[in-house]
């Protein structure tokens, strides 16, 4: 439930802020990969920092789809949600304006649908790469950091290889979301936003 109290509370914010540093951290790595062909470097770049941020900042989602999903299944409150998505579209649109005043060709920082397939069958496998990572952060909340990085860091960089030569392989809305902001390019821009899914509750 919504919880005006939650505004007042230094944890409140300090996950903010965590929210919008981490993604901006990972956003700029993934970006300033991509600029490599293929989807190798980006995918491995994406798991290394994603381990990493995991082990540093605490294990903030840096994904509104994986935020999305906390909230499917009530494991984040409405306010925590919306502000936490919030920060994650300004920290990637803040790393995407940096990495285009970086990079003379920014061609490569837009997730597209490629030749390989059509709109439909980057939106299947955005949608099952997706799936796989929220499955990962759900289960790497129940372990020690160590692991939950490993475990998190593995599922993005699986995930950035099976669907890169598809969609890009983004599995992140805001890492989608950012870069066509700053460029103006929306191609196809709805594959990124189409698959945020709850991952079944797991027993016990």
């Amino acid at each position: 439930p919504l919880s005006p109290q939650e505004l007042r509370s230094g944890r409140f914010w300090r996950g903010v802020l965590a929210e919008l540093a981490a993604t901006l951290i990972f956003v700029g790595v993934v970006l300033g990969a991509s600029v490599a062909p293929g989807p190798l470097s980006p995918a491995l770049a994406g798991g290394l920092v994603a381990g990493g941020l995991v082990c540093t900042l605490g294990g903030p989602q840096a994904n509104p789809a994986l935020t999305l999903a906390l909230l499917c299944t009530r494991k984040l409150s409405a306010l925590r949600g919306a502000a936490g998505v919030l920060a994650q579209c300004a920290g990637a649109t803040l790393a995407s304006a940096a990495a285009r005043a970086a990079l003379q060709d920014d061609t490569g920082l837009v997730t597209r649908v490629s030749a390989v397939g059509t709109a439909g069958t980057a939106l299947a496998w955005e949608t099952f790469a997706t799936f796989q990572l929220a499955l990962a952060a759900f289960a790497a909340t129940e372990h020690a950091a160590p692991q939950a990085g490993l475990a998190l860091g593995s599922a993005v960089a699986a995930g950035g290889l099976a669907a890169g030569p598809f969609s890009g392989g983004s599995m992140n809305p805001a890492r989608s979301l950012g870069p066509a902001i700053v460029t103006g390019v929306w191609d196809d821009h709805w594959v990124s936003w189409g698959h945020p899914r709850a991952p079944p509750e797991s027993p016990g």
